[in-house]
């Protein structure tokens, strides 16, 4: 997979539910390129903002997008990496 196969993907996603993808070109591409080199060395897509504990069961949890980003964009309006915001209306 590349970065605009994964952005289409991560935009799809944002748009069914009901969020923002990150607007800024340059910090999305950091998120992006780091979701792929996680991909690349433990073979998921792991949310780069989060560290890999090497316990399965505890890391499926932090595979982007992860348990825990729906709460952190109601609380906080965006995800821990920033990659999904809350949709200002």
């Amino acid at each position: 997979m590349n970065k605009k196969e994964l952005k289409k993907i991560c935009q799809d996603y944002a748009k069914k539910q009901g969020f923002l993808l990150q607007p800024d070109p340059v910090l999305l591409d950091r998120i992006l390129e780091g979701l792929l080199n996680r991909e690349k060395i433990y073979g998921l897509r792991y949310c780069p903002c989060r560290r890999v504990t090497g316990d399965i069961e505890e890391d499926r949890k932090i595979v982007c997008p992860c348990i825990y980003h729906k709460e952190e964009i109601k609380d906080e309006g965006h995800c821990k990496c920033m990659l999904f915001l809350k949709k200002i209306e």
